[in-house]
C-alpha cells in the first residue's frame, strides 16, 4: 500500500472484527481495484498481491464481487462517510462572510483529502455506474448527509445575494461538477501534468462565480 494510503491500514486496525488475512486480502484489493479496475483485476492476483492462496479469498469472499462489495459498502457506511463528513464539516461549520471565500476553503479541504484517498477515490469513480448496491451505499451514507448541508449553505448566500436565486439542487449542481471535474483532470485523467494548482483552483472559483461571460 503507498504511502498516500497509509490511512487505510490505521482505519482497518481500528476494526477488531477483521482477521490479519482479511485485512491483507482488501487492502490488496483495494490497490489492484484502483489501479486496473474491477473488471481487469483477478482473484489470482489479489492473492498474489495479499500472500495468501487464492483459496483463502474465496473461504471469506463467494465471488470476486462479492469481495468488492465488502470492502466498499462497509468502508462507506463505517469509515469513510464518518471520515468525508467530519472532515468536510470542518469547512461547512464555518461560517465563511463570503461565498468566494466559502468555496476556496472547500476545495483546498477536498483537495487535500482527495490527495491522501487516492485508492477508494479511483474505485468509487470507477465502479459506483456499474453496481446499483455501491450507488445507494454512496447516496445513503455520504451523499444525501451532504446535500442537506450544502442545501443549507445555497440559502444562507442566497439570502446575502451572494448567489443568484436558482433551486439549491441547481447550484450544488452546477458548482461540483466543476469542483469536480477539477479534481479528475487533475488526479486520475492527467495527474502527470504540470499543474499550478493554486492558478487552477483560483480559475475554478472564477468559473463558479462568473461563468464564462465577461465582468459587467
Amino acid at each position: 500500500m503507498s504511502e498516500q494510503d497509509s490511512y487505510l491500514e490505521e482505519l482497518f486496525n481500528q476494526n477488531r472484527d477483521f482477521t490479519e488475512k482479511q485485512k491483507k486480502i482488501m487492502m490488496a484489493a483495494i490497490e489492484s481495484f484502483s489501479e486496473k479496475g474491477y473488471a481487469a483485476t483477478s482473484t489470482s492476483e489479489i492473492a498474489k498481491k495479499a500472500g495468501v492462496a487464492e483459496g483463502t479469498i474465496f473461504r471469506h469472499y463467494k465471488t470476486k464481487k462479492d469481495l468488492l462489495i465488502s470492502i466498499v459498502a462497509p468502508m462507506l457506511s463505517h469509515f469513510i462517510a464518518p471520515f468525508v463528513i467530519r472532515d468536510l464539516n470542518k469547512v461547512l461549520d464555518h461560517q465563511y462572510g463570503q461565498f468566494e471565500d466559502f468555496l476556496r476553503a472547500m476545495i483546498e479541504n477536498r483537495r487535500a483529502f482527495l490527495k491522501h484517498n487516492m485508492s477508494l477515490f479511483r474505485i468509487l469513480i470507477q465502479e459506483i455506474p456499474f453496481h446499483p448496491e455501491l450507488k445507494e451505499q454512496f447516496k445513503e451514507h455520504i451523499a444525501l448527509k451532504v446535500f442537506e448541508r450544502l442545501t443549507n449553505i445555497v440559502n444562507y448566500y442566497q439570502e446575502k445575494g451572494q448567489i443568484i436565486e436558482m433551486p439549491a439542487f441547481s447550484a450544488i449542481r452546477m458548482t461540483f461538477s466543476a469542483v469536480f471535474g477539477y479534481f479528475i483532470a487533475r488526479f486520475i485523467l492527467l495527474p502527470e501534468a504540470d499543474w499550478d494548482d493554486e492558478a487552477e483552483i483560483e480559475r475554478t472559483i472564477q468559473f463558479i462565480l462568473y461563468g464564462l461571460s465577461p465582468r459587467k
